[in-house]
């Protein structure tokens, strides 16, 4: 087993630890670090930038060809990690000693140890883990303490601001999956960059503080979520349509290919996506059809027949519900735009 030892008090020297350890090339770019890594010992990349509000993060999309102990010292302060896994599996200990608590896909952890205590991840050898850690630092500034987005926090989790060992692991959550591709999406760089990563970083925060209260405050939290092999399943099913919303779905093609029954296909997409199977299906069809009009040469009618559509008058009506006009204003105004460029 590799063990490294890892002090969060800043990011860079997170990467400057990550880097000796597993090796690969670092690269900075206003305030956000990234290593890539391709070698005999670990394959993959860690990204992490630091925000304002004494808030970072850390995301890891490895996989070690030995089992990785990774110690996190928290030596000035006892930050709050909120945790949240994308694929793969890993556990957690308070200490080298300390009981593991093990957090699946899809499931976010709420994580806080006592001053100079250590929390201890490991990583199983020949597993692709993508795991993403938001650190938000419990070290208020004293002139605008009363309104900084880490003492909220602080104050939401910790009573008397003096934290014992604190361990949550939340229910399977998809939602949150998403956003965190939002996040990895953003293609913009500079301070454009900074600020779309921040903002898409604080909703991923309210996202796991939202989902540690509705657990709270469930009485039939087993019953009422999906196994993780469901999930999965869910968000496999979910991806297909996305890429290929033209095709003539059924809720009964839907339940073969994925093995599940109509009511979870149902549960499922209301969960993750607050839309029925047949409303997503039309979501993504909407969202096509826009890509089309701005990008080939197809007429209406023709875009309505590729993406599935029968009706043109219905296809207009969610398209106006969608966008505020109508396909045939949406393409005149992008042609009067790109005139007029």
């Amino acid at each position: 087993m590799k063990i490294v030892t890892i002090n969060t008090e800043k990011t860079q020297n997170i990467f400057e630890e990550l880097n000796r350890n597993f090796g690969g090339k670092v690269t900075f770019d206003l305030d956000e670090y990234a290593l890539e890594v391709d070698n005999s010992f670990a394959t993959g990349s860690i990204v992490g930038a630091s925000f304002n509000d004494n808030i970072s993060y850390v995301e890891f999309d490895m996989t070690f060809s030995a089992d990785v102990r990774m110690d996190i010292l928290n030596l000035k302060s006892s930050p709050i990690y909120f945790a949240y896994c994308s694929k793969g599996n890993l556990a957690h200990s308070f200490g080298v000693k300390g009981e593991e608590h093990q957090l699946q896909t899809f499931q976010t952890a709420i994580v806080s140890s006592k001053h100079n205590a250590d929390n201890v991840l490991f990583f199983d050898k020949n597993k692709k883990t993508k795991f993403t850690l938001i650190i938000v630092g419990t070290q208020s500034d004293p002139q605008n303490q009363m309104h900084s987005l880490n003492q909220k926090v602080k104050e939401t989790f910790f009573e008397r601001n003096l934290p014992n060992d604190f361990f949550y692991v939340g229910s399977y959550n998809l939602k949150i999956a998403e956003k965190i591709e939002q996040l990895n999406a953003v293609t913009q760089t500079g301070i454009v960059r900074n600020l779309l990563k921040e903002g898409i970083l604080r909703i991923i925060l309210a996202m796991e503080m939202q989902q540690h209260a509705d657990d709270l405050n469930s009485f039939e939290k087993e019953t009422n979520c999906l196994t993780l092999r469901e999930m999965e399943e869910i968000k496999e099913l979910s991806e297909f349509i996305k890429a290929n919303p033209e095709e003539a779905f059924t809720i009964k093609s839907l339940s073969k290919r994925s093995g599940l029954s109509p009511n979870k296909l149902q549960e499922g997409f209301k969960m993750i996506h607050n839309r029925t199977v047949n409303d997503y299906i039309t979501h993504m069809r909407v969202l096509k059809a826009e890509i089309l009009i701005r990008t080939s040469d197809l007429n209406i009618s023709e875009i309505v027949y590729c993406i599935g559509f029968t009706s043109r008058s219905y296809f207009s009506k969610i398209f106006k519900q969608k966008f505020n006009c109508s396909p045939k204003e949406y393409k005149f105004n992008l042609n009067s735009l790109a005139i007029t460029a």
